[in-house]
């Protein structure tokens, strides 16, 4: 019924205006009487926003269930593909409203608003990854969550404007992967370095933001790095390293 009072909401918006378009008509079209729309929605600028509260119940079972060893900024990349996978279902749909959203500023700060709960959701959860009462002094891990989860969210932001933009035509997917292997690269190895670190074995120095540490013992070089570091990352300090010597 979500989806049938949306896709009456999307046809009179197209048709006559959203100003001139009344929760009656809308109901009317759908065939249900007006009690039954507002049982579903609040206001008729949520009419054409059905999904975004299924869709951030989904994001959060991602975060919800995501492996103890695995990055949390990795799993809120994955809780955010939710969102896009939401608006890839149906390219022409995603389009139009898109098209609305722009033209119509009630719809606009919606969409705004409805991004600024994902944002709020991955924020919680990168802040639930670290001890906020052992919070000292040279801990930026508060910073760089909030910072990453902003940062995640505009990557996606972009990569979703730039596909409506183009129609709803090409692999955004794997356009996101992209985004957030930028995302990654920023901020991956700093957030969370001090919570995740493990101990490290005698005679072994870290390297100085907690990705990849060297040392030397007589010819041989010994490389530790967490697992989470990047290849490169782990390479640069390695030929650091070896220049060094």
């Amino acid at each position: 019924m979500r989806r049938e009072l949306a896709a009456a909401a999307m046809e009179l918006f197209a048709t006559k205006g959203y100003e001139a378009t009344t929760v009656d008509e809308i109901a009317a079209t759908a065939g249900v009487a007006r009690r039954t729309f507002f049982r579903h929605f609040r206001a008729k600028e949520e009419a054409i926003f059905p999904d975004h509260d299924d869709t951030l119940v989904r994001a959060q079972a991602v975060l919800e269930a995501a492996p103890s060893h695995e990055n949390p900024l990795d799993t809120v990349c994955r809780g955010i593909k939710e969102v896009m996978r939401m608006y890839a279902a149906s390219p022409k749909g995603s389009v139009e409203r898109y098209k609305l959203t722009r033209d119509v500023p009630a719809l606009r700060e919606r969409e705004i608003a409805s991004v600024a709960r994902y944002e709020r959701l991955f924020t919680r959860y990168l802040l639930g990854h670290f001890d906020e009462a052992a919070h000292r002094d040279g801990d930026d891990d508060p910073l760089l969550a909030e910072v990453a989860a902003s940062a995640v969210v505009t990557a996606h932001n972009h990569v979703l404007r730039r596909w409506l933009r183009s129609g709803g035509v090409g692999d955004v997917e794997a356009q996101l992967d992209h985004a957030f292997a930028i995302v990654r690269r920023t901020f991956g190895t700093g957030f969370g370095a001090n919570r995740l670190a493990a101990p490290e074995p005698a005679g072994v120095a870290a390297g100085g933001n907690g990705g990849a540490g060297t040392t030397r013992e007589d010819e041989v070089l010994v490389t530790v790095a967490r697992t989470d570091t990047p290849i490169g990352e782990i390479m640069r300090t390695i030929e650091q390293a070896l220049r060094d010597d």
